[in-house]
């Protein structure tokens, strides 16, 4: 194979000496007023499509990417795609190449190669199988492929090639291109919508001193210029919250984070995120969004409410959706008299009801409790569910429930069996937060705590709704993918140094 991709090599780099020596730019230049191929075939009315006729010659301009070739002799058909489709050319002697000759220009054009990228003009027509095609009358070379493309063209399937070099599952997979294409559309609808609820979207800082706003390791660097340590962000969730203090109340940011810890179908270190707080709002509000939000995107992405579940059963996203407490779903699960049992008997419970050994780290009523949530209730949660009032150990962030100061005004919807959105009503106290952050670490190192947070807070901040939503698993609920790999332009992945 390496001799083979050497060879091809030689030959295209023979190829390009010859061209130049001609006069022929191999990398090309400008070349305006292309039009996508997707608008052209739209565009041909349905009584020419019918008769497989086009009564009027429309002269159309393309650029894209060669995919196949079929030389038929004195004809040469090739397959052209562009990030919209895939439409067929015919070229034959007539065809000019640049500003050559016919008899150069028919030499050169036998001289293309799958991967090519060329601009065209020339006139739509069927061919006697009724294929529309572009009767190429003028050929551009914009850029000369040297590398073999995978597969002759049959889509690229090595996992390993397809995340490492996504240009070419791009390339040679549609579907793989159609996904991240939906992905930048439901970005650009989350603003769309959130801009009409007068939502102004903001920034704040990725590398940072202390990082906050959610558990996990960081990853962790060095500014020269600064001849200080720095992270990466978990969250901006603290930052966001103070622009809440220094007066802004709906605001946004979809951006990047950034956690040193695993990979699955599920979880990338370096993933993005939308933050929405509304100031003088609460989770309820939030719940009010997130429904509203999420469905609109379905609505216009997919043309309906319906999404495909990782078992291949149909969700319908149509609010309002299910409401349900944390304590409610526990209950329901292992039983009425869960929190009156001890330790001890919610282990033997769990072990005698579904042959799942609790494991002896988690020794305290709520490790226990919060394990049983995690293994056995929410990937069950396949319809879109407000899981609500959370112990207040999960959430250090979050205001205390009025009727039960064990826990907080919080929900997490859960869909398809993910956590696609937390939500709060946020804590404003500054005292209890300072508590709060003491009681997170287990040593009490308070140098680890955003003391700056905690002194904004002493200045005053609203009464307020924050919601997190983590894009990647949304496109994949959007998309029906099941791994968040798929819906990530360029996935990370082990060097392989």
């Amino acid at each position: 194979m390496e001799k083979f991709e050497k060879d091809f090599l030689d030959l295209c780099i023979g190829k390009i000496k010859l061209w130049e020596k001609m006069g022929i730019d191999t990398y090309g230049s400008r070349y305006d007023n292309v039009v996508h191929i997707e608008k052209i075939v739209n565009s041909i009315p349905k009584k020419d499509i019918d008769t497989k006729q086009i009564i009027d010659n429309i002269n159309v301009r393309i650029a894209g990417r060669i995919t196949a070739i079929r030389n038929m002799g004195k004809s040469i058909f090739f397959d052209v795609i562009d990030i919209s489709g895939k439409i067929q050319i015919y070229t034959n002697n007539v065809t000019i190449v640049n500003s050559l000759s016919k008899d150069d220009s028919g030499n050169i054009v036998k001289q293309l190669n799958i991967g090519d990228i060329i601009g065209i003009d020339g006139k739509l027509f069927f061919t006697k199988m009724g294929e529309l095609t572009i009767r190429a009358e003028f050929i551009k070379i914009l850029s000369k492929s040297v590398r073999t493309l995978p597969e002759k063209w049959n889509k690229l399937i090595d996992v390993e090639t397809r995340y490492r070099k996504r240009y070419l599952d791009f390339i040679s997979n549609p579907e793989s291109m159609d996904i991240i294409k939906k992905r930048f559309k439901i970005i650009k609808e989350i603003r769309l919508f959130l801009d009409k609820l007068n939502f102004i979207e903001v920034e704040t800082p990725i590398l940072q001193y202390t990082v906050g706003g959610a558990i996990a390791k960081p990853f962790e660097t060095f500014y020269n210029a600064l001849s200080s340590g720095m992270k990466l962000r978990i969250s901006p969730e603290l930052f966001l919250k103070k622009l809440l203090v220094a007066g802004f109340t709906n605001i946004y940011e979809i951006g990047k984070n950034f956690r040193n810890e695993g990979i699955s179908k599920k979880h990338s270190p370096e993933f993005t995120t939308l933050e929405i707080y509304q100031a003088y709002g609460d989770c309820r509000t939030m719940m009010d969004i997130v429904e509203q939000l999420i469905y609109n995107i379905a609505m216009k992405i997919n043309g309906t409410p319906n999404v495909m579940s990782y078992n291949e059963k149909i969700i319908d996203l149509t609010p309002p959706w299910i409401r349900i407490s944390y304590n409610d779903l526990i209950k329901s699960k292992v039983g009425e008299d869960w929190f009156n049992i001890s330790d001890c008997d919610k282990k033997a419970r769990v072990r005698k009801l579904f042959d799942f050994d609790i494991n002896d780290k988690f020794s305290c009523e709520f490790d226990i409790t919060n394990e049983v949530y995690s293994k056995l209730i929410e990937h069950e949660l396949i319809n879109p569910t407000f899981v609500t009032k959370l112990p207040f150990q999960l959430v250090p962030l979050a205001k205390r429930c009025s009727d039960d100061k064990n826990l907080v005004d919080v929900f997490e919807l859960e869909i398809n069996g993910s956590e696609i959105a937390p939500a709060y009503s946020e804590l404003n106290d500054p005292f209890e937060q300072m508590q709060r952050f003491i009681n997170q670490h287990i040593t009490e190192d308070v140098d680890e705590i955003d003391k700056d947070f905690i002194e904004a807070l002493e200045y005053g901040m609203p009464p307020a709704g924050g919601m997190g939503i983590g894009i990647d698993r949304l496109v994949m609920l959007i998309t029906g993918i099941n791994s968040i790999r798929d819906v990530i332009p360029f996935p990370q992945m082990k060097s392989k140094v």
